[in-house]
């Protein structure tokens, strides 16, 4: 009976390996088939492109899932136990912590009570930042809420330690300005965090400050307690917006300070931007572009035409003409300047387009078992479109032409757009963009 049974085994292991082979043939078979799938991320790219954020092709992607299919065989079901891009919208941040000198840490003010998420979503995005980026925070806050959030939210040990090893100092205020509240009421309320922040800042405690409140109380603010640059009438909200190119952002200003504004007030964003360009973002000769309807100089209302011509004949920077709606994440300009009603408009509809799409990757993805195993081998593209698309991957804006760095954040922040915010306080701070800053001083930028 051995030998009868050592058959019957050999002939079920052959099923087996048979099977196997059926259902990679099948799988194979099926992704070359579903054209939805790899049409409609290659649409999603095509359009990111657009946008400025998504690069790559989803074909190399199918081509190299086809030819490895057979190393996959033995994974095939794991991926049907999870819904890929259900957990790429989720978020991850399961960071690694990185080994830092402390000795090149910089402090930066962080206006804990500022924003809808405060302070509990401000400081676990503190918490996170102190691991991974080499600064110290000097946390401003009401003392009681801070502490009653870091409990709630299970950081109480966390935020002890950072105290402890000195990467963290928390600065009791007292009540905040509400999102609500007038632009004038950091005046009445002297020992709000907004304040208290900023005078870290004048007193030279910290390098940097950072809010999600209030926007134009933290305006507000600066211009009170920091001051002006000489020679800027208005300082401008400078936003980075990712183009096609992954290391090449533009920069968008104003973004919502000046709501109306003079073809003075465009030319002084203009410098401000080609100063921060070059020294933050390491362009050589940062390309100039004012938004417009038409890329001739005869197109625009009023205050482009008498923009237009200003910026034409400054000598101190690069003016690449007239930039059109569809340019501005084209990559062909490196700093983009208007007024501060379109800037808010521009960057409130850029930051809807992340989220939209991947809603429509949803929608679009064959659902069941199959749609399942497509949309994982896709992983790693949608990774990619969604942290490319996600504001909070950018976190926050310069607030330019005032005596300090100041970083503002989305009012309804969270802790990985607070990572990001400090990311760009601390790029600001460590590449001394206030020394040349404030050799505007030294000459008159007001046109004529």
């Amino acid at each position: 009976m051995a030998p009868k049974d050592t058959d019957t085994n050999a002939a079920f292991g052959l099923r087996q390996k048979g099977n196997r082979s059926r259902a990679i043939r099948r799988l194979v078979i099926w992704y070359r088939r579903n054209t939805a799938v790899t049409t409609i991320v290659d649409t999603a790219a095509n359009s990111a492109s657009a946008a400025g954020n998504v690069a790559g092709t989803v074909v190399s992607s199918a081509g190299s899932v086809v030819t490895s299919a057979g190393s996959m065989a033995g994974s095939v079901l794991q991926p049907l136990v999870f819904d890929p891009l259900r957990r790429l919208q989720g978020g991850d941040n399961n960071a690694e912590k990185i080994d830092i000198d402390d000795s090149e840490r910089l402090w930066i003010a962080v206006d804990g009570m500022g924003g809808d998420n405060a302070p509990g979503q401000i400081l676990d995005g503190c918490l996170q930042a102190i691991q991974r980026l080499s600064i110290r925070i000097k946390f401003v806050g009401e003392s009681h809420k801070v502490l009653n959030a870091a409990k709630e939210m299970g950081l109480d040990e966390l935020l002890e330690e950072a105290i402890q090893t000195g990467h963290l100092e928390l600065i009791s205020s007292g009540p905040s300005v509400e999102m609500n509240e007038e632009a004038t009421a950091v005046r009445r309320k002297r020992d709000a965090s907004i304040n208290v922040a900023m005078d870290l800042v004048k007193k030279g405690k910290a390098m940097a400050v950072y809010s999600a409140g209030n926007s134009g109380a933290l305006m507000a603010a600066a211009i009170f307690r920091l001051g002006r640059l000489q020679g800027i009438d208005r300082p401008a909200i400078g936003a980075l917006f990712p183009t096609k190119d992954p290391g090449q952002p533009v920069l968008v200003l104003d973004v919502g300070a000046n709501m109306d504004c003079k073809p003075t007030y465009l030319h002084q964003f203009s410098l401000l931007g080609n100063i921060y360009s070059r020294d933050v973002l390491q362009i050589h000769e940062p390309r100039i572009g004012l938004l417009n309807i038409g890329e001739e100089s005869c197109k625009g209302n009023e205050l482009a035409l008498q923009t237009y011509e200003l910026l034409s004949k400054e000598e101190r920077f690069k003016f690449a003409g007239n930039c059109e709606g569809r340019d501005v994440l084209s990559g062909e300009f490196d700093v983009v300047v208007c007024d501060g009603f379109t800037g808010n408009v521009l960057l409130k509809f850029l930051e809807s387009v992340g989220s939209v799409l991947l809603d429509v990757l949803r929608a679009e993805l064959p659902r069941g078992r199959r749609g399942k195993v497509g949309s994982a081998f896709l992983r790693t593209n949608l990774r990619r479109i969604k942290k490319r698309l996600d504001h909070a991957e950018h976190g926050g804006a310069l607030l330019l032409g005032v005596n300090g760095i100041c970083v503002i954040g989305h009012g309804s922040s969270k802790a990985l757009s607070v990572v990001s915010a400090l990311r760009l306080a601390h790029s600001a701070a460590n590449h001394g963009v206030m020394d040349d800053l404030a050799q505007l001083q030294n000459s008159s930028v007001r046109a004529v």
